[in-house]
């Protein structure tokens, strides 16, 4: 049942995507909703693509954020909604990165067709913004589907139909505005294949085993090679580095009492913004470590 389910999986995202280019040292921004960053937790869609990629030497920031629409109103903190954009954007200044990986869609999807006009025209102003401060490459990814789990939880067809609808128009987007794009939604099996065992905890949220399946199908949507080809026992050695890292730079970005620190009480103690900065050398020294543990993998498959 489980190969049968992988075969049509598979079937599902055999060319309907081009290849998305990768660039040597390419800075690689993962940017969305829950679903990007609870990837944090695991570090799945990281690690395969860093293996996958690993002649490339990429680097990877998630700047994920809970309930994130393509407003970013959800990373305000004490402003106006606007504040969450204008956030966002000092990190991508910051940052800088050369190609950008974006899934919105989830959240919008609940208003249906009422929210499309909305939802085009936040997005728009977010590549925009994004193009205008790092000038990065992008790629669009389309949310992937909910799953059905059966009562008390809530039936979620309705909610798939939508998510169809917006991957749609988030297609249409990308062409338009001549960025990749990836449909994660069908490559996933758009809500008509049900996983054995479940790949959610609740019908929405990705549990463990559900990011090794994506990782895998944005693996093959990219059309990236050589991720089977490594053992699990070395690739959880990967991915607990990728973890380490991943720990690292979220308190980088996102530390314990940034009131005090960045924002209106910073008077008070703000002095010891200077030691966030410190948290750099820390990340380059994991980034090197995965680069190195990936490249033995490589050389060990030659």
């Amino acid at each position: 049942m489980k190969f049968k389910i992988l075969i049509t999986i598979l079937l599902n995202i055999v060319s309907f995507a081009k290849a998305v280019e990768f660039k040597s040292n390419d800075r690689v921004v993962l940017l969305g909703n829950t679903f990007i960053e609870r990837d944090v937790n695991f570090g799945y869609i990281e690690t395969y693509l860093s293996i996958a990629l690993v002649d490339k030497k990429l680097t990877f920031r998630n700047l994920g954020w809970s309930g994130d629409t393509v407003h970013c109103h959800a990373r305000s903190y004490f402003g106006p909604p606007k504040e969450g954009f204008n956030r966002l954007t000092r990190h991508i200044e910051f940052l800088k990165p050369t190609i950008v990986l974006i899934c919105y869609g989830a959240v919008a999807a609940y208003e249906g067709k009422d929210g499309i006009g909305s939802f085009e025209q936040g997005y728009e102003k977010l590549i925009d913004m994004i193009r205008a401060k790092a000038g990065a490459r992008i790629v669009l990814v389309s949310p992937p589907p909910c799953e059905n789990l059966g009562s008390p939880l809530p039936d979620m067809v309705l909610q798939n139909s939508n998510l169809g609808m917006y991957t749609k128009v988030i297609q249409k987007l990308a062409k338009r505005k001549e960025c990749d794009f990836v449909d994660l939604f069908t490559a996933l099996g758009a809500g008509k294949l049900r996983m054995v065992p479940p790949v959610t905890i609740n019908g929405v949220h990705f549990s463990s085993q559900g990011y090794q399946k994506v990782a895998l199908a944005l693996g093959d949507a990219l059309k990236l090679e050589g991720i089977e080809k490594v053992a699990k026992s070395d690739m959880e050695r990967l991915r607990s580095i990728v973890l380490e890292k991943n720990r690292l730079f979220f308190n980088r970005w996102r530390p314990q009492n940034e009131t005090y620190l960045h924002g209106f009480r910073k008077h008070e103690q703000g002095n010891n913004a200077k030691e966030i900065p410190m948290f750099d050398p820390l990340i380059e020294q994991k980034e090197k470590t995965i680069h190195d543990l990936a490249s033995s993998f490589l050389r060990r498959k030659k």
